[in-house]
């Protein structure tokens, strides 16, 4: 029984260790850094310009999509590769190739739905 629970005494070691470090940083960091606070600190910044009107601005929800779709080809490419290198090995051939048809299957849905909707168009 003592070893079952060496595994999880270990980890919470680290884990209070970890907690124990951050307090200590973040405690060092307040009492030695100087605290002058003047109106020009107080201010927010926002790139060097003065902050002028509200804080909400409207974002257009078709860059979003783009990111949106970067992602899926992104993810696309990154199971190519390891894709390729299986597809290679004997015996896995035939298989990879039914699945990754599959997988690209649903991309295509996926750029077919976003080319249907427009998404695809810059306007």
């Amino acid at each position: 029984m003592p070893d079952y629970f060496h595994g999880y005494t270990v980890v919470g070691l680290v884990a209070v260790v970890g907690v124990l470090f951050v307090a200590v940083a973040f405690t060092a960091g307040r009492l030695l850094r100087p605290a002058v606070p003047t109106p020009e600190k107080l201010l927010t910044y926002e790139c060097g310009v003065d902050p002028v009107g509200e804080g909400w601005a409207h974002t257009q929800v078709r860059y979003y999509l783009y990111a949106f779709l970067y992602v899926i080809f992104a993810v696309d490419a990154i199971f190519l590769f390891p894709w390729g290198t299986v597809f290679a090995a004997p015996g896995f051939g035939g298989v990879t190739l039914v699945e990754m048809f599959i997988f690209l299957g649903f991309l295509a849905v996926g750029l077919l739905y976003a080319w249907k909707k427009g998404v695809l168009t810059w306007t």
